[in-house]
């Protein structure tokens, strides 16, 4: 009522009162002289008079009674409707959980100290909570049961957690608040969380798990406002997946420092991009057989105009994450196959491929493309997968490796050993050549057990009809012993650092020279 009193339909009604109020008490103070006047008039006609304005004074009332009654069962109905509005914008749809907005919202009541009534400065834990794999989820079971793995999820953070504190921010993110908990309990509560959502979760009959990843920071130790403390957190979750699937990390002034340097590579590595400041250069790959050099493996690197380097190890990854690899590898590669239109013919041209661009299927058009404008022979190009890309979507790698290998373009697995693939998986892809890791060099000849693997590699090479490449070959002595084994190919520094496009030319023609004068 308090709320109708205030609106214009309820003004509208008090003033309307007020108005009969004031004609009545007009007629009283005014009645000799209206009684005089009726008078004057005859009964019948005053009588009717009388009676029409009665009867439309009270049809006006009745109608201005019910039409307020209209609009105040209005305004209840507009005010529901606004509130179901309002959960709507403030609601993830599917788990029913607040969303990033009634995140923004939120508020930390005060607490009030019991024996002293002091009112305390409410404290507060901030947990940023990704799942790790469950994108696979979504492709094993369908956008249906990514729906219900979320439900579930989005209910066991629940039930760990108090009751409007748990917010899912979009995607499979979402945010807890805890109050008042010590180092130890925080620790302990990331702990469980990571425990409880990586427990399997059944889905119809199948059975599905994912991992989970958290980061956290204080409120107000590490911030004065929640977002801030959010934002920290979401730094130290970052932090977290970095170290690998089903960690939690507490914030600290480090990560901030080195999420500032990384943001600042990234516009550092954007211009670089757009300025070709990153180059191919090359390391020589050696015929163990005949000593002829059968090819170069094409290496981005970063040179600053200022002439210090960045290495590939550091932004690689950025750009990968930042959406750049797609650029930066068209480039890089399109600079390459010109180089190698200057090399001899039968020299080839091995090029990495970032396993994000395994989930590009425009991966193989884009070669096609810059092997077109560039006039470089597909059979003159190999391209290098690691074991990690055929992971992701194997599918969709098969059928990409089917349009490469139509076009004469040669495919060779790298890293083979260090990844995650299985020898399942490997039977159904076609691979030119496989590249044993720099890994298993380094005991090759004293380690029994490694030269069993390498062994082993080495037959399954053979029986898979591809060559083989052993890599981070530093010394004769690790030549002779590949070359006993019967390995193909050999590339490290014993044969040559990766060089510049220039200093790639003088080193053929010098190889020339030697070769000739033996």
């Amino acid at each position: 009522m308090n709320e109708f009193s205030k609106s214009r339909a309820g003004k509208q009604f008090v003033l309307a009162v007020s108005a009969a109020v004031l004609v009545w008490a007009a007629a009283f103070r005014f009645r000799e002289e209206l009684s005089s006047a009726a008078g004057a008039l005859s009964g019948d006609r005053a009588d009717t008079v009388i009676v029409t304005l009665a009867i439309a004074g009270i049809a006006s009332f009745i109608y201005s009674i019910l039409r307020i009654a209209d609009l105040r069962y209005e305004m209840v109905r507009r005010g529901e409707a606004e509130q179901r509005a309002d959960y709507i914008a403030t609601h993830d749809h599917l788990t029913k959980l607040p969303n990033r907005y009634a995140f923004d919202r939120f508020q930390l009541t005060p607490l009030t100290d019991k024996e002293s009534d002091e009112v305390l400065q409410p404290s507060a834990t901030v947990y940023s909570i990704d799942l790790d794999g469950f994108k696979k989820v979504n492709d094993l079971l369908g956008h249906q049961g990514g729906d219900a793995l979320l439900k579930e999820v989005a209910r066991r953070i629940c039930a760990l957690s108090e009751r409007g504190s748990v917010f899912r921010f979009g995607g499979d993110e979402f945010i807890a608040v805890m109050r008042n908990l010590t180092p130890q309990q925080e620790e302990r509560f990331a702990a469980l969380l990571i425990q409880s959502i990586t427990r399997p979760v059944h889905i119809g009959d199948m059975t599905a798990g994912v991992g989970a990843s958290v980061g956290y920071a204080r409120f107000p130790e590490q911030g004065v406002e929640l977002g801030v403390v959010s934002h920290l957190s979401d730094i130290a979750l970052y932090e977290a997946k970095a170290r690998g699937p089903n960690h939690h990390v507490l914030f600290t002034p480090q990560m901030q420092q080195k999420v500032s340097e990384r943001a600042k590579v990234e516009g550092e590595l954007r211009e670089a991009i757009e300025t070709d400041q990153i180059k191919p250069f090359y390391q020589p790959l050696i015929d163990l057989r005949t000593g002829d050099v059968c090819g170069f493996e094409a290496l981005a690197r970063w040179v600053r105009t200022d002439g210090s380097k960045v290495p590939p190890a550091f932004f690689i990854p950025v750009a990968e994450e930042k959406g750049l690899i797609t650029s930066l590898f068209q480039r890089v590669l399109h600079r390459a196959c010109c180089d190698a239109m200057q090399w001899h013919k039968g020299i080839l041209l091995s090029f990495n491929v970032s396993p994000v661009q395994m989930e590009d299927r425009l991966l193989p058009a884009r070669i096609f493309e810059i092997l077109g404008k560039t006039g470089l022979s597909p059979d003159r190009l190999e391209i290098e997968i690691t074991e990690n890309a055929l992971v992701a979507d194997p599918d969709l790698a098969a059928k990409m490796m089917e349009e490469l290998h139509a076009a004469g373009i040669k495919v060779a697995l790298d890293d083979f050993g260090t990844g995650y693939s299985s020898l399942s998986q490997l039977a159904r892809f076609k691979f030119d050549k496989i590249k044993i890791d720099k890994s298993f060099v380094g005991r090759c000849g004293s380690d029994d057990r490694q030269a069993k693997i390498i062994q082993a590699m080495l037959g399954l090479s053979r029986n898979l009809n591809a060559k083989t490449t052993v890599e981070g070959l530093e010394d004769h002595q690790q030549v002779a012993y590949f070359i006993q084994q019967g390995c193909d190919i050999g590339q490290g520094y014993v044969f040559g650092r990766p060089a510049s496009a220039e200093d790639t030319l003088e080193y053929l023609a010098q190889r020339r020279r030697v070769l000739a004068t033996a």
